[in-house]
């Protein structure tokens, strides 16, 4: 896809800053949402559902759930519809992308899913359209998410040493995005209106979608000179036995994750009710909004992505970087500490409100763990996997997302069932498993990945 004589800005192609800027307005129409989504539930929709106010499908939804894990309170219904909303707005790109890669081609399938995001977050301002708007966002999500990431490393040709750098940049942005929505529509959301702060997220995905539109031009056209015919013929082409070696590997490397998803995805769930419910954000007399506490993550981001691609770039130099894999499991054994730190957190605080320093020291060690194995994972998943399943691959990333997210909602209806500090050990325990499952596998992982071709991976997305 890359052009021989193209126009340049800063080194990069031109179009990787329109991706950057229709990922960035995406995230903070995603992000931004997230950040009220389970207040609004637990505190609000659900508080005033049960007191008899009607939301579309509520009923049947709620029965359905009950009938399966008992009756649930606000909250512990609010967690299940957010940990089955997070998981499957990382389940549908893995159809998203097949349906990409076979039929329709990247670029008509990110604005197909960009039209139902903004028809998604525009619906969340009516009370009682609710669970339709959060079926228009998993949608529309599916179809958006693996085909913006796969066309920044389709602007480089194989071996291009820019493509990390490229997906270093687009990873900022994105975390811009994040850093931005919290205050903008987090504020809005609590100290105007839930309605405002959900519009808002409506808008910065119309934002997207514009960018997206009027930079297309400078976006490559090759995918569109391929009839359906062409395209499904070399899909069916078999993969090679080498294919199939990294294809799996890359697929179990992918299931590990869930668990990791799992601690990661409190964040915006139990981690955001402990900021909300005990957490002192009192600041010579201005209360912060608690939603603020979500842009914590990204400002990490900012700040150590940099550091940690000069860490590997420095033991690269001396040939001791780790492996892909290890990686991963110091992310693991990272979200782990950041667990049990606020296991130490509850049995401090007990049931009153105690220093923010607790919450944003646990998300400190919880988001370098995320630098190091979301990121380097995606960009993984773009340079091993086989060509012509690229998109596919990408779904499968986000299938594992989608299991680990449905666990951090089923888990987190116990938010209110168990005592705090046991909460978070069972949380920290299970950050354990796959820290210790790519520890033991690594090296067979780097022998079946055959990391000539992804070494030192830089971070991409989250």
């Amino acid at each position: 896809m890359a052009q021989s004589s193209e126009k340049t800005f800063f080194g990069h192609p031109r179009p990787l800053f329109t991706l950057f800027f229709t990922e960035m307005w995406e995230r903070f129409s995603f992000y931004g949402m997230r950040a009220l989504l389970m207040l609004y539930m637990s505190q609000y929709l659900f508080v005033e559902a049960q007191a008899g106010r009607e939301i579309w499908g509520y009923s049947a939804i709620r029965g359905v759930i009950e009938h399966f894990f008992g009756s649930l309170s606000a909250q512990g219904f609010a967690s299940q519809i957010y940990g089955l909303y997070m998981g499957f707005v990382y389940f549908t790109p893995f159809f998203g992308g097949m349906i990409a890669d076979r039929y329709w081609g990247q670029r008509r399938s990110v604005y197909v899913g960009g039209i139902l995001m903004a028809i998604g977050h525009f619906l969340m301002a009516a009370e009682n359209l609710l669970f339709p708007a959060l079926l228009f966002l998993i949608i529309g999500n599916g179809f958006f998410k693996p085909n913006i990431s796969t066309q920044v490393g389709g602007l480089y040709p194989d071996g291009d040493e820019r493509r990390d750098r490229a997906f270093t940049i687009f990873y900022m942005g994105i975390n811009l995005g994040g850093f931005l929505s919290p205050l903008i529509c987090g504020t809005l959301g609590q100290k105007v209106g839930w309605h405002w702060g959900f519009g808002a997220a409506g808008v910065g995905m119309l934002l997207s979608l514009a960018i997206y539109h009027f930079g297309g031009k400078h976006l490559p056209q090759s995918e569109k000179k391929e009839s359906i015919k062409e395209v499904e013929a070399k899909a069916e082409q078999p993969l090679t036995p080498a294919e199939w070696t990294r294809t799996w590997a890359l697929t179990f490397l992918c299931c590990v994750t869930i668990f990791f998803w799992g601690v990661y995805e409190q964040q915006g769930l139990t981690l955001q009710l402990w900021a909300d419910q005990s957490t002192d954000w009192n600041f010579f007399g201005w209360n912060m909004p608690s939603t603020w506490y979500q842009s914590f993550n990204p400002f990490i981001i900012f700040i150590f992505a940099p550091i940690l691609d000069r860490v590997w770039a420095w033991q690269a130099r001396r040939k001791n970087e780790p492996s892909t894999a290890m990686k991963m499991a110091i992310g693991c054994f990272l979200g782990t500490a950041a667990l049990i730190t606020m296991f130490l957190a509850a049995k401090t605080v007990g049931a009153g409100k105690g220093s923010a320093f607790w919450i944003l020291g646990s998300t400190l060690m919880l988001t370098i763990g995320e630098l190091y194995l979301s990121p380097i994972g995606l960009s993984l998943v773009t340079k091993v996997s086989p060509k012509k399943i690229v998109s596919t691959m990408m779904g499968i990333w986000f299938l594992a997302t989608f299991f680990g997210n449905y666990i951090a909602g089923w888990i987190g209806s116990y938010y209110d069932r168990m005592p705090k500090e046991s909460f978070f050990l069972l949380l920290a325990g299970l950050g354990l498993i796959p820290g210790l499952l790519f520890f033991a596998s690594h090296r067979v992982l780097t022998r079946s990945l055959n990391e000539k071709h992804a070494s030192s991976l830089r971070p991409v997305e989250g």
